[in-house]
């Protein structure tokens, strides 16, 4: 499922990259998320489960729609407009640090240790060096900083979706809640900021990025999220964007005819052995932190 999901929003930055051509920040993060809820309760409708009715259970909708939606694609979506998607992704490859972090402080049952803090570090290490160093350099610090700064809002929404488990809600519910709740709150200020005709100055190829973006990167992806998130906790779900430079690489060879080099595979290496030590079961009579 984590390599799905990161297979998933891998293409999102790239989707992204086709949208922000011909769309503004908040049509395309509005556009995204309303398609996808309306997927998500499509689908949900017809299996048979249903909106959840208590007060609480949206209030938390709310909260994860902010940091998990709201916040960060608008900040990568701004990003995106000033930096290739490549350096997005590297950059939203620090999400499991900040995730360490925030969940070792903030969940008791995922305490930072050693072996979690060198398993991130090694595997940002194999990202910095698949994706390459030199490719952060002569960039502006304004367009990464907020790109830092959605990592930072998906780790606090890694540590927050951690409260659906105990609510006992379908991870297909919560999907289509968090997308909703996002949309509602996004409407108002896109209707006020970029208007309400900015969808029909866009050509297919733009609307056909931002539905696949919906589709596949948003409602997919977060079904697999919730899922993964519910069974094996926050840290564990957000290895994903340790994943998606990989995702990225290896669909670029598949079907753009790009070739793999030798500092790929020393990345992909590296952030293998860094998933390892994070999740610490092949390590644990191995090596003592």
């Amino acid at each position: 499922m984590l390599i799905t999901l990161s297979v998933l929003w891998g293409g999102s930055f790239f989707f992204v990259g086709v949208a922000v051509e011909g769309l503004p920040l908040l049509t395309i993060v509005t556009l995204r998320v309303g398609l996808a809820a309306v997927i998500l309760w499509v689908t949900a409708f017809t299996i048979g489960l249903r909106p959840p009715r208590e007060l609480n259970v949206w209030i938390a909708f709310i909260g994860m729609g902010l940091l998990n939606n709201v916040i960060p694609f608008s900040l990568i979506v701004w990003g995106q407009t000033q930096i290739a998607s490549g350096l997005a992704s590297i950059l939203n490859a620090a999400t499991p640090i900040f995730t360490v972090v925030v969940a070792g402080l903030l969940l008791p049952d995922e305490r930072l240790t050693k072996l979690k803090a060198v398993g991130v570090i090694v595997g940002f290490m194999g990202v910095a060096v698949m994706i390459g160093l030199p490719a952060i350099e002569g960039k502006g610090a304004l367009p990464q900083s907020a790109v830092i700064l959605a990592t930072i809002s998906y780790a606090f929404a890694g540590v927050f979706g951690r409260r659906f488990r105990k609510m006992h809600i379908n991870p297909l519910v919560t999907a289509a809640g968090q997308v909703t709740a996002s949309t509602l709150l996004l409407i108002p200020l896109t209707l006020s900021v970029d208007g309400l005709f900015a969808v029909a100055k866009a050509d297919v190829t733009v609307l056909a990025a931002v539905l696949s973006l919906a589709f596949f990167s948003t409602a997919i992806a977060y079904v697999l999220y919730f899922k993964i998130l519910e069974s094996a906790g926050a840290t564990n779900v957000l290895l994903v964007t340790l994943l998606v430079p990989i995702s990225a690489i290896l669909l670029g060879v598949l079907f753009l005819n790009e070739d793999l080099k030798a500092v790929h595979y020393l990345g992909m290496f590296m952030i293998a052995l860094g998933l390892t030590a994070i999740d610490g079961r092949l390590w644990e009579r191995k090596v003592i932190f």
